[in-house]
Formats: C-alpha cells, structure tokens, sequence
C-alpha cells in the first residue's frame, strides 16, 4: 500500500477563539457527513472536535469541506449530562443508519481533573446530533476510535489497546495491545479485509503523523501491525513548523508547539481525506489522502 496526502486547504479549517467559548485549545476531531434523516442539520458536515479539558464537546458545521466553517456555540453534551467531572474530550462519532442513531464516543474522569483518577470512554447517544444522552457503561480506555468490521465494533485506545464488542454500546471485549507504548492518538480505516491505523508517537521529533496496517483474515489475538511509515510532517508555519524542534511529551500542548496530533478520518463515499490538530492544539486542518497499490 502507498499513501499520498495532498493538504486541502492553506491553512486550518478550524482555529482557536471562533466563538466566544471554545478557548485557544482545539483538538481530537472527527467529522461526519449529516445522514438525510435528520431534519433541518445546521450544515451538510458536523466536524465535532474537542479542548484538552473540556467542559463540553465543541461542534462546527459547513455546506463545504473547504468552509467557511461556523462554530455551534452551546456545543454538545455538557460536563454535567456526560456522567463524568473534571472534563470531557476527544469525540469520536459514528453514524448508525440502521437505528438512526448518532454515537459520540468520548472519555473523562469520574472526578475532578488533575486529582489522579484514571480515566475511560463512554458512548452518547443522538437523534439529532446535537442532544445527546450519556450511557453509564465504561467502555475502556481513553480516546477510543471504532470502526465496523465483519460484524464486529472494533476500537483502538491510547496507546494501543484493542476492543471489540457486538453493538458497539456494550460488553467491549479486551484484546491485546499490538502497538509501542508511546502511541498517542489512532484513526482507523477498514479497506476490505485490511486495517489502516493513522497515529502520531509521543517523544517524536518532532510527533508527527504516521501510518501502519493489519491484515483483518487473521484471528485479532494475532493482529500485527506493519512497520509505521511516515504520513505527514508539521512543515508548514500553521502546523508549527517554524517552531523549535523539540520531542514531544504526554498531556496538554502547552502552546504553539512543532507537532501534528489526533488523526481522523473521513470517507464521503468517493474521497477519503484526514483531519489532524496543527502546532499541538492549536487548530484542525484537512488534507486528502490517494492510497494505491505498489
């Protein structure tokens, strides 16, 4: 497999202080293209994205990837509706044609921030996109990404941990972890019987995005992945390129820094494209991505 990326726009599509709450840190995206059967969408596109200590889960929408982007200000599932305390963060959402669901994966702590509690991921569910009712059930670690496969809910956690369960919603199965230890945050792309996992390594100089792949025909207790191969480099200055080359470290971006985080992926049917968090958290940009055969 090759993969080439071309940047799709100059610039990112998503900046701090758009409105007067989400605040200057902007990272974990995850877009989707709003299904028919929900009546009257802000936009065509609902990119939910996320504050590394988040009180909500922040939502733009768009009638075009290029933008213009609008930021809906309330946002979605408010700290005190997420069954969590401290923050919420790093959405992950899945569109469930089948239910007419929307499912918002995202984690938090079950007490205050920075006070030593592990955190884990829960499942909202929406009819809409924008309410969304919190489900109780810890699924497994933080920044889980899921995918569909084979009648199976496959998802990979920080740093690496595989899942699986049935619905999606329920009884996640605990796998094993395939991946280094210092994997940070994963997207994940099913092309038949084939698993492309985009991922960034923290002490990376600078993090920057990379890919492997796992063949699906095995057992997934023997799921392996390729050697990682380089994607894309924060070269350009909105990405932090003109910033000190240092390795990068765990937790919070603590401003501009020379690193591409938090991957994600999204396919319209036709053309697949990756959105990634720029100089740390400082924004979202959008690239397309051609994948051929070598």
């Amino acid at each position: 497999m090759k993969i080439d990326i071309e940047r799709f726009a100059d610039g990112p599509i998503i900046r701090p202080n758009m409105d007067a709450r989400m605040g200057d840190n902007v990272n974990g995206p995850t877009l989707i293209e709003v299904p028919g059967w929900i009546k009257n969408p802000l936009g065509k596109y609902y990119l939910y994205f996320g504050h590394h200590d988040g009180r909500y889960i922040r939502l733009a929408y768009a009638n075009d990837l290029q933008g213009p982007w609008q930021t809906y200000e309330p946002g979605v599932l408010p700290l005190n509706q997420s069954l969590f305390q401290g923050h919420i963060a790093s959405p992950d959402v899945l569109v469930d044609d089948e239910e007419k669901c929307i499912r918002l994966y995202y984690h938090g702590a079950p007490k205050p921030t920075y006070t030593g509690q592990k955190q884990f991921t829960r499942v909202a569910l929406s009819a809409d996109g924008l309410t969304f009712e919190a489900q109780a059930e810890q699924l497994g670690l933080p920044y889980m990404r899921t995918v569909r496969h084979d009648g199976w809910y496959y998802s990979i956690a920080m740093p690496g941990q595989l899942y699986r369960s049935r619905d999606g919603l329920t009884n996640f199965e605990t796998g094993p972890n395939p991946f280094e230890p210092g994997m940070r945050h994963s997207a994940l792309l099913v092309l038949q019987d084939r698993l492309i996992i985009f991922y960034t390594q923290v002490g990376d100089t600078p993090e920057r995005i990379l890919w492997s792949e796992i063949d699906l025909t095995y057992d997934w207790n023997d799921w392996t992945p390729t050697s990682p191969n380089p994607l894309l480099e924060p070269d350009r200055d909105y990405e932090g390129g003109g910033l000190k080359l240092v390795a990068s470290e765990r937790g919070l971006a603590k401003g501009r820094v020379r690193q591409l985080r938090d991957p994600a992926v999204f396919d319209d049917g036709q053309r697949i494209y990756l959105l990634y968090s720029v100089a740390g958290e400082s924004g979202i940009a959008i690239a397309q991505l051609k994948l051929s055969e070598i």
